[in-house]
């Protein structure tokens, strides 16, 4: 079978371009055609170089879209990244560890993070930093916090859709959640809190962030024995960071208020 020849003039050309990217779905194609033929006609391009350069064009943007769907699906309180944290404004948080979890190694084998310390030292900070790489590595990521989990599983074991509600958040690679500790849960909360670890547990990774230490007599669960059950389903094979007591906004609200002249209140 042999393929046709076409002869076309310039403009049939930027029209047969146009309606193919348009037929194909080749939006990045389409819309930067006529740069990178310019690009190729000055600098003297091969066919095939031009031609890689329209596809690896096409592939860049595609996998932009994608992280960015994979960011917008995470639901995420607000945008946060590992390049905008601040180490010096809490020393005991090291670079190196992060660096190392940015690779999202941890996540690959199915491994949980800890984040535990008080209000304003960078937890939920390096939690959706975290998060946000994590989808940008290709990873199905969700964010949610510990109220809302158990608020969303509680009316979905009202609405008898609770094992429905349990294999979605299963599912996911990454399940962040934040603010555990923050509200006492009773026992039918943390029951369910507790199948939802279950489902993932040693499969998909779990990504906590807690102002109380993860021991077995944390006031957030009623219950002493579902909170051994979930401490250690939190902790096994861990990477615990530890962000301490100086709460970051408090010092810099201070320091701003003294360069000011104002006093501290």
């Amino acid at each position: 079978m042999t393929t046709a020849h076409h002869t076309l003039t310039a403009q049939a050309t930027d029209v047969a371009i146009d309606t193919s990217c348009r037929l194909l779905r080749l939006p990045t194609m389409r819309a930067q055609a006529a740069e990178i033929i310019g690009r190729a006609e000055r600098e003297g391009m091969s066919y095939a170089a031009f031609l890689a350069e329209l596809l690896m064009a096409e592939c860049e943007d595609r996998d932009r879209r994608r992280s960015e769907r994979r960011i917008r699906a995470a639901k995420f309180p607000r945008e946060k990244y590992l390049r905008d944290f601040d180490y010096t404004a809490n020393p005991n948080i090291d670079p190196a560890v992060v660096n190392n979890l940015a690779t999202c190694d941890w996540v690959k084998n199915g491994y949980p993070l800890c984040l535990i310390g008080d209000s304003g030292t960078g937890k939920s900070h390096l939690l959706i930093a975290l998060g946000t790489a994590a989808a940008m590595a290709g990873y199905r990521v969700r964010y949610i916090t510990a109220a809302a989990l158990v608020n969303e599983l509680v009316e979905a074991a009202d609405d008898k859709q609770l094992g429905k509600t349990i294999a979605r958040y299963g599912r996911v690679d990454l399940l962040c959640i934040d603010e555990l500790g923050y509200l006492e849960l009773d026992r039918r909360g943390a029951e369910m809190l507790f199948q939802v670890l279950t489902e993932r547990e040693e499969k998909n990774s779990i990504a906590a962030a807690s102002n109380a230490a993860f021991t077995g007599g944390s006031s957030t669960f009623t219950d002493p024995r579902l909170c051994t059950a979930i401490v250690d389903r939190l902790t096994f094979n861990a990477t615990i960071i530890e962000t301490g007591t100086q709460s970051y906004r408090l010092a810099h609200s201070k320091a701003k208020q003294g360069m000011n002249g104002e006093q501290p209140a």
